[in-house]
C-alpha cells in the first residue's frame, strides 16, 4: 500500500531533553490515523516536523515521497492543516473568507465549504469574530475541505468544542475522508472522538512509539483484568501486565494476554489472586491502561 507519510528514525531534543529517538512510522494512503500520547510525549513536535516548521535533529520525514524540508509549494498545496487557533482572519465574514482562500488554491471546491457551513445555520454575511469557538472550527474545517487536499493534518481538532459540535465535526470528517479517499493524520485529547473516527492509532510513550496498529485489532486484543488479593499484599509490577493498581484488596491491570494466559502467568509469578475477571475495553480505557493514569 502506498504511504502518504513516511517518517524514518526521527530523533529530536529540546535543549538537552530528549523528546524521542529513532521514531519511525508510516501512514498509508486513504487511512485515518490518530496520534495518542500524554502531554509532553511529542505529539505537537511531530505535527511541526510533518509540516516542515521544525527540523528534527536526525532522521527524515517524507510526504508524497518528498522531504518536507524541501517540498515545493505546488506539492504543499495538497496538504490541509488545522491547528489550534483556527482562523486568523476573523474580521471577515463567511462569504469574504471563502473568496479570499479560493484565490490561493487552483482546485478550490466552494461547494465543500458551503455544504459544511450550511449545517451551522448561520448567514454568509456573519462575521467570524462573532461566532462561537465551535462555529469557527467548522468554518476552518470547511476551508480545508474546499482546498481538496490529499492529506489533512489536524492538531487537537476538537479543542474547545461542545459535544454537539464535536459529533458534527467527527461524523462529517469521517464520511468526507472515506468518500473522497483522503488521508488524515490527527491528534486529540478527546479519545472518544478518535475512536469514532480513526482507522489506525499510534500510542506514544515518552521517547518512543508503544503501539501502532488498526484500532479494531488493538481493541480486540487488549483487556482489563481485575482480581482480589489479600489485604497486605502489594503488587510490584508483573511482566506482561500494565500498571497494576490496588485499592483495598482489589487489583486492576491491563494486558494483551488471553484470559487463560493471564491466569497461568499470575500463577507462575506467585500472585495470591482470586476471582480473576477479564473485560473488553474502549480506546480511552486502552490508552490509559497501557500508558498509566499519571
Amino acid at each position: 500500500m502506498e504511504n502518504v507519510i513516511s517518517c524514518k528514525n526521527l530523533t529530536h531534543y529540546y535543549g538537552k531533553r530528549l523528546i524521542y529517538k529513532d521514531l519511525s512510522f508510516n501512514v498509508p494512503k486513504g487511512r485515518i490515523l490518530g496520534l495518542l500520547g500524554k502531554n509532553g510525549t511529542g505529539k505537537t513536535t511531530t505535527i511541526n516536523i510533518l509540516n516542515g516548521y521544525l527540523k528534527p535533529k536526525s532522521g527524515e520525514c517524507l510526504i508524497f515521497g518528498r522531504d518536507v524540508q524541501n517540498m515545493e509549494p505546488s506539492l504543499r498545496r495538497n496538504i490541509g492543516l488545522l491547528i489550534e487557533g483556527h482562523i486568523q482572519y476573523s474580521f471577515m465574514n463567511i462569504r469574504q473568507i471563502e473568496k479570499f482562500y479560493a484565490s490561493f488554491y487552483p482546485k478550490w471546491k466552494k461547494e465543500a465549504f458551503y455544504e459544511l457551513v450550511g449545517k451551522l445555520k448561520i448567514t454568509p454575511t456573519q462575521r467570524i469574530s462573532r461566532m462561537s469557538c465551535g462555529q469557527r472550527s467548522q468554518i476552518a474545517l470547511g476551508l480545508i475541505l474546499a482546498q481538496d487536499p490529499e492529506l489533512l493534518i489536524l492538531d487537537d481538532f476538537s479543542l474547545g468544542l461542545d459535544p454537539g459540535y464535536r459529533r458534527l465535526f467527527v461524523d462529517y470528517l469521517r464520511e468526507y475522508a472515506r468518500a473522497e479517499q483522503k488521508t488524515v493524520f490527527l491528534t486529540s485529547h478527546i479519545i472518544q472522538d478518535m475512536e469514532r473516527l480513526i482507522d489506525d492509532c499510534i500510542i506514544m510513550d515518552y521517547g518512543h512509539i508503544m503501539i501502532q496498529q488498526p484500532v479494531k485489532e488493538l481493541l480486540g486484543s487488549v483487556k482489563r483484568y481485575e482480581f482480589t488479593v489479600p489485604d497486605r499484599y502489594e503488587p510490584n509490577g508483573y511482566s506482561g501486565f500494565y500498571y497494576p493498581s490496588k485499592i483495598r484488596n482489589h487489583v486492576e491491570t491491563f494486558s494483551f494476554f488471553s484470559e487463560k494466559e493471564a491466569e497461568e502467568k499470575l500463577k507462575s509469578l506467585g500472585v495470591p489472586f482470586s476471582g480473576l475477571k477479564a473485560e473488553s475495553v474502549n480506546l480511552e480505557d486502552a490508552f490509559i491502561g497501557l500508558t498509566g493514569k499519571y
